[in-house]
C-alpha cells in the first residue's frame, strides 16, 4: 500500500506543479505576437494578440475579435461580430483592408520585440509595439 502511495504523491505533485506552470503563462500561443501593436500608417487603429484571440481596435472605441492562428509565416484570423453588426466587417475589411472577415490569411514578412510586418496580394501593414 505504501508503494501506491509514493506513486499517488508523486503523480498529485507533478499535475500541481504542471498546472501552476501553464496557469502562469502570460499569452498563451500568442509568442512573439504577444501584446498590442499600432498600425504605422494609421495612428488610430490598433491589433492586440493574447493567447488565440486577437482584437482589432480603434481609438473611437469600436473593437472587434478574431481567433487566430500562427502557423509557419502565415496568419490566419476568423473575426466574429458578438452584435452581428456591419460596421464591425466595414471596419476589418475596409478601414484595415484584411478580407475577408471571417477567415483572414496573411504573411508575415517579419516579426521581432519592435515590429511586425504582414502582406497579403501586394498590400502591406506594418504595426510597431505600442
Amino acid at each position: 500500500m505504501a508503494r501506491y502511495f509514493k506513486f499517488l504523491a508523486i503523480g498529485v505533485l507533478f499535475t500541481i506543479h504542471y498546472s501552476l506552470f501553464t496557469s502562469c503563462q502570460e499569452g498563451g500561443d500568442a509568442g512573439d505576437l504577444l501584446g498590442q501593436w499600432r498600425l504605422t500608417e494609421k495612428t488610430d487603429m490598433y491589433v492586440s494578440f493574447s493567447g488565440t484571440i486577437t482584437q482589432f481596435r480603434k481609438n473611437n472605441g469600436q473593437a472587434v475579435f478574431a481567433k487566430f492562428q500562427h502557423v509557419g509565416d502565415s496568419l490566419f484570423m476568423q473575426c466574429s461580430s458578438i452584435y452581428q453588426e456591419k460596421s464591425d466587417t466595414v471596419m476589418v475589411e475596409d478601414e484595415y483592408g484584411m478580407k475577408p472577415f471571417t477567415n483572414i490569411r496573411v504573411k508575415i514578412e517579419a516579426l521581432d520585440a519592435d515590429r511586425l510586418l504582414l502582406s497579403k496580394d501586394g498590400r502591406h501593414w506594418t504595426l510597431e509595439k505600442y
